[in-house]
């Protein structure tokens, strides 16, 4: 098992933990990305657009003028599509983008983006992130203090911080997503993670085999 280090906010070594390789050190899988990413985001387009056809156009009940010497086309109602104010041929219909992608491809792709990541350096391990007030300035100067601040960062917390994560949510380019919520699209996006130890042995519940003994001086 890999071994990763501890920090506290204040930037100082705290102790060390083992990983379960299961969850950071799986095989990097990068055409998996594509699929979860696009499965995310076609979950949030809404669908909502809308037109008539020429059921749905109303009016046009009688015909236009009559079938023959006039010397126009024969016309059989005004919610044609080829009228001014008609329907709409082939427009699109309130729809559902969202699809499937088997359980196994979607944890498969998130233990790819943690393994590359460790991999990488970009997870650092904190020993906990907490605030007992409602304050942006401090969650600012925490990252400064641990040499985070300017690359986009996501924070993952083990459960709710409706402090912390109300400090956090309006700072620039610093995301914050608790370890039920970690996503594909969220790790990719932030070149740095900042993330708790009980993120951490939250997420070797959630995606592998929980680790025995933990943590050590």
């Amino acid at each position: 098992m890999a071994t990763a280090d501890i920090i506290t906010i204040e930037n100082k070594k705290s102790g060390s933990m083992e990983l379960d390789p299961t969850v950071f050190d799986g095989k990097v899988r990068p055409h998996l990305y594509h699929a979860e990413v696009r499965r995310q985001l076609a979950l949030r387009h809404a669908g909502t657009h809308s037109t008539k056809n020429r059921a749905a156009v109303s009016g046009g009940g009688a015909k236009p003028h009559k079938q023959k010497g006039t010397g126009r086309a024969r016309q059989g109602t005004r919610r044609a599509v080829q009228w001014a104010g008609g329907g709409v041929a082939f427009g699109p219909v309130p729809r559902e983008y969202g699809h499937k992608l088997p359980k196994k491809m979607r944890r498969a792709a998130l233990v790819s983006a943690l393994s590359q990541w460790q991999q990488e350096g970009s997870i650092i391990i904190v020993d906990e992130l907490e605030l007992d007030e409602y304050k942006t300035r401090r969650v600012v100067e925490t990252i400064d203090k641990l040499g985070l601040s300017g690359a986009p960062l996501l924070l993952v917390i083990e459960d709710a911080k409706p402090m912390l994560e109300a400090s956090v949510r309006n700072i620039p380019r610093v995301g914050l997503v608790r370890v039920e919520g970690l996503n594909v699209y969220d790790v990719l996006r932030h070149p740095k993670v900042l993330i708790t130890r009980a993120a951490v042995e939250a997420l070797h519940e959630r995606l592998g085999t929980p680790v025995a003994g933990g943590v050590t001086a």
